[in-house]
């Protein structure tokens, strides 16, 4: 088995070799700003939707809830100054996740993310609606 991943790691290797020779991206910056009206909509949206995850998280840990994300535990169960900093750590690796892909020309798969996480966190937010009544 380690004989054959061997093999295919050399495989691999050898064809990037052969891929060396295409053209790379150019220099120049995307033609489409990052700030249009979409992404300034998403990025308001998602903020919003952010500090109202916060906001009913805190008020599901006064009910004796816990939180399910252990990522976002260490944070959520400092109260109200580590849910701040919590959630803004996770906005803005939501919107930077959103710039690299705009900064690679990804320009779909920026749109296309930045739906999501507002999809997801709207998720979010209504689920715990649902668990505090």
């Amino acid at each position: 088995m380690k004989l054959v991943a061997l093999v295919l790691l050399g495989v691999a290797m050898r064809a990037q070799s052969f891929t060396a020779s295409a053209p790379a991206l150019s220099a120049t910056p995307n033609p489409r700003p990052f700030w249009t009206t979409e992404n300034k909509v998403g990025s308001g949206v998602l903020a919003a939707l952010v500090a109202a995850d916060g906001i009913t998280t805190q008020r599901a840990l006064n009910q004796r809830m816990r939180e399910v994300n252990p990522l976002m535990r260490p944070f959520v169960t400092r109260g109200a100054a580590g849910e701040a900093a919590g959630s803004t750590l996770g906005f803005g690796t939501a919107v930077g996740v959103v710039y690299l892909l705009h900064r690679t020309r990804h320009n779909k798969a920026e749109r296309i993310t930045m739906r999501l996480l507002v999809a997801g966190e709207a998720g979010f937010v209504a689920n715990n609606i649902v668990a505090i009544h």
